[in-house]
């Protein structure tokens, strides 16, 4: 599914990420496959390189590719566009979602399930009318489009009224990270990118999350993941097929659930050490 070789990165502008100000590389040569339906798992302490890894494969403009290459179901992506990539099906759970005023969860989504379709074509309940281009996928019911959204939201614990709300605005720190979630369900992506989905979540909100991401990979066999955490505790719900431990722009290390554990009762400093 995913493939990366020797990745090198730096920052254009330093302004779009304060941990990567005044370094002149972030990512010094990452190696990292993902085969089909995996779950891969990537720790590492603060200004690590994690999130970095994130926004680059999703095509973020503010990082530049000094070397290496990334591919997707066997396409290069280096030169596609955020939304040529999304299309390909990355999905990226940011650690720290905007606010969007105005523009409503719904519609948010409605938008980014039926990219490419006209607006007459998607709002028609049957789904009967064929799109102008013969390669453009058919609308499902958009009632049902509904329906499916009311249910992931009440299976996170978010309000009947969730769908209705401006994208992240005012909401709380954890309606956020189960909002990234909800896209997740609703878009069924190939390859999902969750960023530190874990952080600020408490008990009863880590565990509806991860529930949420165990039955995503029941239901999509063969979407993988990629969960980017500072912690072991989101992994007592989830089974990862490998953990990776990253320091100083590399992946150091490559494991099972036992390394997971090994960081949690000892820490990175091991792997911190080897680097100075």
């Amino acid at each position: 599914m995913l493939r990366i070789k020797n990745l090198k990165v730096s920052v254009k502008n330093p302004s779009f990420s304060k941990a990567s100000a005044g370094k002149e590389e972030i990512l010094k040569g990452v190696d990292l496959e993902v085969g089909r339906g995996q779950l891969h798992v990537i720790m590492g302490p603060n200004g690590s390189g994690k999130s970095t890894l994130a926004q680059v494969i999703a095509g973020h403009p503010a990082y530049k590719v000094t070397g290496g290459r990334i591919q997707v179901s066997g396409k290069d992506v280096m030169k596609l566009t955020p939304d040529k990539r999304a299309k390909l099906g990355i999905f990226l759970g940011f650690q720290h979602p905007v606010e969007i005023p105005g523009v409503s969860v719904f519609n948010v989504l409605r938008k980014a399930k039926y990219v490419g379709l006209s607006g007459d074509q998607v709002i028609r309940s049957s789904g009967k009318k064929k799109p102008d281009n013969p390669t453009t996928r058919q609308p499902d019911n958009l009632s049902k489009f509904r329906e499916n959204l009311l249910e992931y939201a009440s299976s996170l614990k978010l309000s009947n009224d969730f769908l209705r709300r401006s994208m992240n605005e005012g909401f709380s720190g954890g309606e956020k990270k189960r909002s990234e979630i909800l896209q997740m369900l609703a878009l069924k992506p190939k390859l999902v990118i969750l960023d530190e989905i874990d952080s600020g979540l408490d008990v009863d909100g880590l565990k509806i999350v991860a529930q949420a991401i165990k039955k995503f990979t029941i239901d999509n066999p063969r979407s993988s993941i990629i969960l980017i955490t500072h912690y072991a505790r989101i992994l007592k719900y989830l089974k990862p097929d490998f953990v990776h431990v990253m320091v100083d722009g590399k992946i150091v290390k490559s494991g099972r659930m036992k390394l997971a554990k090994e960081i949690e009762e000892k820490g990175y400093e091991k792997w911190q050490m080897v680097q100075l």
